[in-house]
């Protein structure tokens, strides 16, 4: 018969096997089905003992989170912008930095009735979804390449209630019309970068591109300036060291008003461009 453990003892016992104390608790919530509950709540039940089907599950998602599997993979959601999303292995786990992007898209369109806003490369929604949720006047098209991608963002915006339009398409080549923001996401990790290894059960195709990071960068800053309005933004999230190339990519294709913002590490994140008045962007990107 097994030695029954209470949920104090499965903690000790993850943290020594070197999990995260944070991802451990998530975990554990997850197992005994309290995943709103919170650490005041574990730590008021932590003399409760576990089930042995609870603790062989429990057991079992922690070797998984050592491998390397991302939280929300094992759960199957992650909270993203307040809100709860469907997350597994078809789609990359959203990251707070992401955030950065949301609130520079909605810092732009503030002032701008019924704004039309694009979302390249979608993912489970994340972006999407969360700038539709604040601007409930906004036509919303989110766009990916993956099948499986958009059954994964399709899926959160029917359960959250949100008319975002999806599209099929490698990046802008299916797309019809013109936007006052193109935000992005895109893949930007060097395809031969040390970290590429702790990220290995996340799809590769959305993490890698190219030898230095920006070959979808890019071709969306080359395929954008048809698709913005005058006086439209395109804002791209991008690596902690990658503001200043995109900056140039940006100003070769004639965009104005480039710059960069940070995320909450104090790191450059987001680098995004203006079209201007005297519209002549795209000409120099090849």
């Amino acid at each position: 018969m097994n030695t029954p453990h209470t949920l104090q003892q499965a903690l000790l016992h993850a943290h020594h096997q070197g999990m995260e104390r944070i991802d451990a608790q998530i975990l554990l919530l997850h197992v005994l089905g309290q995943p709103h509950a919170g650490r005041a709540w574990l730590l008021t039940h932590d003399s409760d003992v576990l089930t042995p089907a609870q603790h062989t599950q429990f057991q079992a998602l922690c070797a998984q989170r050592l491998d390397g599997v991302p939280v929300a993979y094992l759960t199957g959601c992650k909270e993203f912008f307040g809100l709860p999303l469907q997350v597994d292995a078809r789609v990359l786990d959203p990251r707070p930095d992401t955030e950065t992007l949301v609130e520079w898209v909605l810092d732009v369109v503030e002032k701008t009735l019924s704004p039309a806003i694009l979302d390249l490369g979608t993912g489970s929604g994340a972006i999407a979804l969360a700038i539709q949720s604040q601007r409930t006047d906004a036509t919303m098209t989110a766009v990916d390449f993956s099948q499986d991608a958009l059954d994964v963002a399709s899926a959160n915006a029917r359960q959250l209630q949100l008319p975002v339009q999806f599209v099929q398409s490698s990046w802008l080549e299916q797309v019809n019309g013109v936007f006052d923001v193109i935000a992005s996401n895109p893949p930007y990790i060097r395809e031969d970068d040390a970290h590429m290894p702790a990220l290995r059960h996340e799809p590769r195709h959305a993490l890698t591109s190219g030898a230095d990071g920006l070959e979808d960068i890019r071709a969306i800053i080359a395929q954008s300036p048809a698709h913005l309005k005058t006086g439209g933004w395109l804002l791209l999230e991008h690596g902690w060291d990658q503001s200043q190339p995109v900056q140039q990519l940006l100003r070769d294709a004639g965009f104005a008003q480039v710059h960069s913002r940070q995320d909450l590490a104090g790191m450059d994140r987001c680098t995004g461009g203006q079209i201007p008045e005297s519209a002549n962007c795209g000409q120099t990107v090849k």
